[in-house]
């Protein structure tokens, strides 16, 4: 029988194997046993991640919502001409497409975090196998991560250290990778990132630490940014700028090696000075009170989701315009300061010998007691009569001496109290002045308020509601409610225009008396400003003086209710100027705002306005949501006639010219201004209301608790100054605007009439005598046309208190 082939062909192994040496049969048995433990082991891990993969895939986030990016994002205000003057929101981030981040910050990102990116599929294993390396006997490991693998770690899992969270991490990263393209997970990124500062994302740090848009980086910009997402805190260049420093120089070096910039460009990055904003307060543009405001209407609109939605508001304000109305009121109520007495150091504090802890010390204490603008703080070192030495921050030296010691010479008197002593650990305020010397103040007490918007469409330009927004949220322009004074008196001499008077109408100026049984309690008898009286008048003269007595006359001739009824057309609430003669010295209650709304009657013609300060609305991808249009003046608006409001201007351009507001023509030195000064008694508030016919303002001070300013302290010593700064800026290379005469009014001998009135059928004189038409109206206890009639004098005896503050000019 013949052999078989098949046997034969194959030797019997076992044969073979015993054939061979003892130590080579150890060998290949050896080998045999490993390769099928490494094939279980493979089996085995194979088998644990398809167990993994069928749990955690299924388990990962959803996030298709990644191709769409939208994260929270703060609500911020705007001027008018684009500037930010206020943001809200969790997180400050502002939210810039791939394509408009600048390459340079791009190379930068990548040559620090991940410069594989764009060739990798989401885990660099030549990465992970580097840092591997590059971790053998270090204490502290080198991360791999890549931009990818920190997208998905920052945007949806926590910061915890596990296998577990790791495992999700990369499984997480796969997912990325296959759902999105490679520059939407980097703007993602450069998006998201945390960057210290409340600031997320490279469009924000670039803001938060230059104060300058992404687009404009430069190489060096680029790298101190690029070092923040390994740890914001410590490489934060305010913070820690030499840490900061040494990171950039790092990055740079690596964004060369990586041939992104060349060794020219890596060069002059290395030699660049970069100008770091040094605190919140540099380049702002100081429209808190303004911000607020708008923060609380959008906040009634759209609720939490103002705070993350992006929302982008469009105000009706001008930035430089805002900047001099801030700039003008703190001076205004920092020249008042100066005059007052000195009130002694916020605080004392011990301090030590060792020149190493006496800095410490100082910057505890200015930490407790920050600059406020530039009223700022200082510890005194050495002080006597002619000179205090002082520290500021960072070991500025601060010495005050000659007219720098003025306004705090009580307090560097030997015989000054304890807590009014200047002496070594005093904390101090300093400012510097206009010849760049340094002298001694104190955060005020007084308050005041400024607003101006455009008298022809309600457009607010310009608001400031305080002194600083972080020591007194109380919006002074819309929430004050405070008596006028003087400043009022216009709108009284309005009413009496429709009631047949001219500004040539004489009123006697003359002493009066009104006793209990009139007033049913106590006597009144009111008086001018100087004490003085000068007899017959016009109205044109009555106005520039601002006579309490011929106000009072008017009113009486014309009835307190017909001038209540009246002054609504303004706007103003009939329920706050209660019907009696005190309203002709302005003893009801309004807010700024309030005034210079009315005053831009005056201004536009006659128009009633609204003011408005939003224009508009948009989401963050600039889809607008609300657009403010205002409507144009049309009968409808108005609330006085054209006539009223062009003579009412002629008798404030006079006030202005000539009159207790002389100084405001004078300095501006144009015909165009128009206003009316107003202190009430005690200078308790002081005002100034006026306008150009394409900007209206006004200015109040006072105390938030009423009290005595001063007596010597007048509106046309506080308020108006105020105005005039603002003005001489803001109507810079603004021609000289005319108002054009209405029909109806006709000019005879150099005044101004009604044509009805212009050939004397209107009221030629008040309180004359019997011979006058409105001889009975200047009698006391009588109104016009009924005499011997009771009228209202003062009001009831629960009201006197408030109301009897009268007024002066």
């Amino acid at each position: 029988m013949p052999p078989n082939p098949s046997t034969s062909a194959s030797p019997d192994p076992k044969s073979s194997l015993s054939s061979r040496p003892p130590w080579l049969r150890w060998l290949i048995k050896l080998s045999l046993w490993g390769a099928g433990l490494a094939a279980a082991g493979a089996l085995s891990i194979l088998m644990v991640v398809a167990v993994a993969l069928a749990v955690a895939y299924p388990n990962l986030p959803d996030i298709s919502d990644l191709s769409d990016y939208r994260p929270k994002l703060p609500m911020r205000v705007y001027s008018a001409d684009g500037v930010v003057i206020g943001e809200f929101g969790e997180e400050r981030r502002s939210l810039t497409p791939i394509k408009d981040i600048p390459q340079v910050m791009k190379d930068a990102v990548l040559a620090i975090e991940d410069a594989r990116f764009f060739s990798h599929g989401g885990v660099d294993y030549l990465g992970v196998i580097r840092a591997g390396l590059a971790n053998v006997g270090r204490a502290k490991s080198q991360g791999a991560s890549t931009i990818t693998m920190q997208v998905a770690r920052n945007v949806y899992l926590s910061a915890e250290k596990s296998y577990t969270r790791k495992i999700y991490e990369i499984l997480l990263t796969f997912k990325l990778e296959h759902l999105l393209t490679k520059d939407q997970i980097l703007e993602i990124y450069m998006n998201q990132i945390f960057l210290g500062n409340r600031a997320y994302g490279f469009a924000a740090a670039s803001e938060a630490y230059f104060g300058k848009p992404l687009k404009d980086i430069t190489i060096a910009e680029a790298a101190m940014l690029a070092g923040l997402p390994k740890a914001p805190s410590a490489y934060n260049p305010i913070i820690n700028p030499k840490r900061a420093r040494a990171r950039q120089l790092y990055i740079i070096e690596r964004m060369e090696d990586n041939g992104f910039i060349t060794s020219a460009q890596a060069t002059a990055a290395k030699a660049e000075e970069l100008s770091v904003r040094s605190g919140p307060d540099a380049g702002r543009v100081h429209a808190e009170y303004v911000a607020e405001t708008v923060r609380q209407m959008v906040f009634n609109q759209y609720g939490d989701q103002t705070y993350t939605r992006g929302l982008n508001v469009y105000t009706t304000l001008r930035a430089t315009d805002q900047t001099m109305a801030y700039k003008a009121l703190r001076k205004g109520i920092m020249d008042y300061e100066r005059r007052q007495i000195y009130r002694g150091p916020e605080k004392f504090v011990d301090l030590p010998a060792d020149a190493a802890e006496l800095e410490d010390a100082i910057d505890d204490a200015l930490t407790d007691n920050p600059d406020n603008g530039d009223v700022m703080s200082a510890v005194v070192l050495e002080a006597n009569p002619k000179r205090i030495l002082a520290m500021r921050q960072n070991s500025e030296s601060v010495e005050i001496t000659g007219d720098g010691l003025k306004p705090a010479q009580s307090g560097l008197s030997d015989k000054a109290a304890p807590n009014i002593k200047i002496r070594r650990g005093a904390v101090i305020r300093v400012a510097k002045t206009p010849k760049g010397t340094w002298e001694i103040t104190q955060l005020p007490e007084v308050e005041g308020a400024f607003v101006a918007l455009d008298p022809r469409d309600g457009a607010i330009r310009a608001l400031v509601g305080g002194f600083d927004f972080e020591k007194n949220k109380f919006n002074h322009v819309t929430q004050a409610w405070r008596q006028p004074g003087s400043s009022f008196k216009p709108f009284i001499y309005s009413a009496a225009l429709e009631k047949g008077f001219t500004p040539a109408t004489v009123v006697n100026d003359a002493p009066l008396f009104f006793d209990a049984g009139v007033t049913g309690g106590q006597p009144w008898e009111p008086k001018n400003y100087d004490g003085k009286f000068e007899g017959p008048m016009t109205l044109r003269n009555g106005l520039k003086k601002s006579k309490n007595m011929i106000s009072i006359r008017i009113l009486q001739a014309i009835g307190a209710p017909y001038a209540q009824e009246w002054v609504t057309r303004f706007g103003f609430d009939a329920e706050k100027h209660p019907a009696y003669l005190t309203m002709a010295l302005g003893a009801g209650s309004v807010t700024p705002m309030q005034m210079v709304t009315a005053y831009s009657e005056f201004a536009n013609g006659g128009y009633r306005i609204n003011p408005y300060l939003v224009t508009k609305i948009t989401d963050q991808k600039g889809k607008v949501l609300v657009e403010t249009k205002t409507p144009a003046p049309s009968e409808a608006t108005r609330g006085i006639d054209a006539r009223n409001a062009f003579i009412m201007s002629s008798l404030l351009q006079e006030v202005a010219r000539s009159g207790t507001a002389a100084r405001a023509q004078a300095t501006l030195k144009r015909p165009d201004i128009y206003g009316k000064t107003g202190t009430t008694n005690d200078s308790i508030d002081t005002w100034f209301v006026g306008f150009q016919p394409t900007l209206a303002a006004a200015v109040w001070m006072g105390f938030d608790t009423p009290k005595n300013l001063g007596d010597r302290e007048t509106g046309g010593g506080l308020s108006l100054p105020v105005w005039i700064d603002f003005m001489g800026y803001a109507l810079k290379g603004v021609p000289v605007t005319d108002i054009p005469v209405p029909e109806g009014v006709v000019n005879v001998g150099g005044e101004w009439y009604y044509d009805e009135y212009a050939k004397g059928a209107g009221v030629s004189s008040v309180g004359l005598g019997q011979q006058d038409p409105a001889a009975n109206a200047a009698q006391p206890g009588t109104t016009p046309g009924t005499p011997g009639a009771p009228i209202s004098v003062l009001p009831p005896a629960d009201e006197k208190k408030r109301i009897l503050d009268l007024f002066k000019n």
